[in-house]
């Protein structure tokens, strides 16, 4: 099971609102990639956003930049908004990076769970589900297909074109980003594509279904299991002592759960979902390396993943406490979870 961090780049509020400046975090970010890599980390993945609270917009300007500072960890996006994006372009700024770090590179295709991208690039949010199919069709027909002839109804068609530059052995490696729906799940299984499952409430065992039916799909439609990829999504947080780095991290991770419920009408975010979420049952890892060890091992146990992504910087905690977390990671819990399942 390959062990990495996603993040999406949120950035600190202090207490009079003000918003840490986008340069600052940025850098740090790169700072924070470039010590996952020297710890051994298998991975790293950077969302997409398009709101004040988020620094990322561009995830393979920040993908380009890490490449140059790393020399072995896979870098992906977490995820790529292709409904609202151009393939031809995505695939082309991919390849480009895939090109600079020597074959690290994965893309990472979701609808997104937020809508702000549609308008900003004159896309209609009635054509949400359309957008994605044929924007997908397209992005996986240039990833296999060079030249290629294509037509859609979203996007000008195209005759014997050829995209380039091409990615390091001409193809890109796919992942879908999915939430809960079973249409999406079955999408990426019937087309045999990695599937990555955002599990960031709740209780992780109500995904077990969508799992089994991922599977069950891909199997029907005869792919190699022996290449068949899963992984999960959670919101992660670790520190040397498990009450302490929990009292630390609440009210961080409260004020952005309550930033983004704002806008769909949730209630404010409760102590009491905080303590779930870090129980046995519960979706949230924000604990010493010995309980995270063993949250994460048992969602191995439960789904059968090759991948465990730990989303590490939900609420901006401080450059300094996200260190400390990434070097819990490396050092203590990845390798306690990589022998316990050579074992």
């Amino acid at each position: 099971m390959e062990l990495g961090i996603g993040m999406f780049g949120d950035l600190q509020h202090n207490k009079a609102g003000q918003i840490q400046p986008a340069k600052q975090r940025l850098q740090e970010i790169i700072e924070e990639v470039k010590l996952m890599d020297e710890l051994g980390l298998d991975f790293f993945g950077i969302g997409e956003h398009h709101r004040e609270d988020y620094v990322v917009s561009v995830p393979e300007i920040v993908l380009a930049a890490a490449a140059t500072v790393t020399k072995n960890i896979k870098l992906g996006s977490a995820v790529s908004v292709l409904s609202s994006s151009d393939p031809v372009k995505l695939y082309q700024s991919f390849a480009t990076i895939d090109l600079i770090s020597n074959g690290r590179v994965e893309l990472t295709a979701g609808r997104g769970s937020f809508i702000e991208s549609f308008p900003l690039f004159g896309q209609n949010l009635n054509d949400y589900h359309e957008l994605f199919e044929e924007k997908l069709d397209l992005l996986l027909k240039i990833n296999t297909e060079n030249p290629i002839t294509w037509k859609g109804k979203f996007r000008p068609a195209l005759n014997k074109q050829k995209i380039l530059p091409r990615a390091v052995n001409d193809k890109l490696n796919i992942w879908i980003a999915v939430g809960g729906t079973p249409e999406s799940v079955e999408r990426a299984a019937r087309l045999g594509l990695p599937v990555i499952f955002a599990i960031i409430g709740g209780s992780p065992s109500q995904f077990k279904p969508l799992f089994d039916y991922y599977k069950e799909v891909y199997q029907h439609y005869n792919h190699d299991l022996d290449k068949l990829q899963v992984g999960v999504h959670m919101h992660c947080f670790f520190g040397e002592e498990s009450d302490a780095v929990a009292d630390y991290y609440y009210p961080l991770y409260a004020a952005q759960m309550d930033r983004v419920g704002a806008s769909r009408g949730w209630p404010a975010y409760q102590k009491n979902q905080f303590d779930y979420g870090r129980s046995k049952n519960g979706a949230l890892i924000v604990s010493d390396a010995n309980e995270a060890v063993d949250k994460i091992l048992q969602m191995q146990e439960l789904f059968g993943l090759t991948r465990f992504s730990a989303h590490m910087d939900v609420g901006a905690p401080s450059h300094k406490e996200m260190m400390k977390s990434i070097e819990l990671y490396g050092n203590k819990i990845a390798p306690k979870v990589r022998a316990a399942l050579k074992s």
